[in-house]
């Protein structure tokens, strides 16, 4: 089987399965800082709750993907909700599937997730780990605790590329 997929724009709808964009436009906010900052709040669903997990904040130095790119496997974290931001103006791509025992790879989609805009992937959702348009930092957010919140399927007969 061979599968070619192209990445289409990200909405709010066609994203919703999946997770939460994170991002500013047509949300509310207030005035902080003496009205220095506008503070905008709950942007994504952070969930890492599951089996006494705990949030945490990392970085993660991505480097350049190149195009067309093979995807070999997929992975999931049913156990937390995993969030990426790009630290620089700029877009990066999402590869995911939903929920499930493995990876349905005729509902499989991908996303360009546009500038000044990140992710939070819901708990078990599968997904190709983080591609990155530019070598650049992502502040993820994710789950730390016991119990096996990685998940990897690889594909072996199967020949999926991705392009830009």
């Amino acid at each position: 089987m061979k599968i070619k997929i192209k990445p289409k724009k990200v909405s709010k709808k066609n994203f919703n399965k999946f997770g939460q964009i994170i991002d500013t436009s047509k949300k509310k906010y207030f005035k902080i800082n003496d009205g220095y900052a506008k503070r905008y709040d709950n942007l994504g669903k952070i969930d890492t709750s599951i089996k006494k997990g705990t949030t945490i904040v990392s970085i993660f130095s991505a480097k350049k993907r190149k195009f067309p790119m093979k995807i070999d496997m997929m992975e999931k974290h049913p156990l937390g909700s995993q969030a990426f931001v790009p630290m620089k103006e700029t877009s990066f791509l999402v590869f995911v599937a939903p929920k499930g025992k493995e990876p349905n790879l005729k509902k499989v989609e991908s996303f360009r997730i546009p500038k000044q805009t990140g992710i939070n992937l819901n708990p078990g959702i599968w997904h190709f780990p983080l591609i990155s348009t530019k070598n650049m930092n992502f502040l993820v957010i994710d789950r730390k605790g016991k119990g096996n919140n990685l998940i990897i399927h690889k594909f072996k007969k199967e020949k999926i590329y991705l392009s830009k």
